[in-house]
């Protein structure tokens, strides 16, 4: 791991307790000071350093933001003639500022408005991101979501328990009781995994018998077990689409 030397002068100690953006300050000197050390160590050379060992030379910088727990960085990224330097502090950068976005994404799923996501992210870290931007964060949630309701399943899963839960969803402006119809599959390894979860009015016939045609198009199969509660229509589901696989009651039900 690379060593490096920084170096902070007594006014800016001072700010840090002082100053609103004494932290920010402190991080931004720090790597900025990171990123000419990353400099230095890719060329072989120091600045304005002539040696038989230099690797290239040194073309200006280009600023970055940066949005992290701690605020706004304003980064300085110094940059080589032929662009072969690339910095290793934005993939630990980003992994912060991913953390910070799946935390917004979690205040949104758990019914917090997007106006209050603004001012909570202003009171955390100096930055105030627009509805917009909360909203395109949900939708890009909501991709990776479709993407794993949507997944082959290619594993045969003999053992598979299925219930239903009812939960807040917000829907058409408001926060709406919906059911939600949950399938745990067991392979023959004896490992659960959760293969699908659908949003239902009910848990009608109907609603069951689609949510396992589902199941069944994207590979489900060789179910010789199946646990429920005893509910009427569930079990029917089951013995329609699951010729000949045994059903039991839950015992919990």
């Amino acid at each position: 791991m690379a060593e490096f030397e920084i170096t902070i002068d007594s006014k800016l100690i001072q700010d840090l307790f002082l100053n609103d953006r004494g932290i920010e300050e402190l991080a931004e000197v720090v790597l900025n000071q990171v990123l000419e050390s990353e400099m230095t160590e890719h060329l072989q050379a120091d600045r304005y350093e002539h040696t038989d060992g230099r690797q290239g030379q040194r073309n200006g910088h280009y600023t970055r933001k940066m949005t992290s727990r701690v605020g706004t960085l304003n980064l300085r990224v110094p940059r080589d003639r032929d662009g072969s330097f690339s910095t290793a502090m934005f993939g630990r950068l980003q992994r912060n500022e991913k953390a910070l976005v799946l935390a917004l994404m979690e205040m949104v799923l758990n019914g917090v408005s997007t106006r209050r996501v603004q001012n909570i992210t202003d009171e955390l870290c100096g930055h105030r991101f627009k509805k917009s931007t909360v909203s395109d964060l949900c939708k890009g949630l909501n991709e990776q979501v479709e993407a794993w309701c949507e997944r082959p399943l290619a594993d045969e899963y003999p053992f598979v328990l299925v219930d239903a839960m009812h939960t807040k969803v917000r829907r058409q402006g408001a926060v709406r009781s919906t059911g939600a119809l949950i399938i745990i599959g067991i392979n023959s390894m004896g490992y659960r995994e959760i293969l699908g979860v659908r949003i239902a009015d009910s848990e009608c016939e109907t609603s069951w018998k689609e949510t396992f045609r589902w199941l069944k198009k994207r590979g489900l199969h060789g179910v010789e077990y199946v646990v429920s509660d005893a509910h009427q229509g569930l079990v029917n589901a089951v013995h329609e689409c699951f010729q000949g696989a045994v059903w039991q009651r839950c015992q919990t039900h």
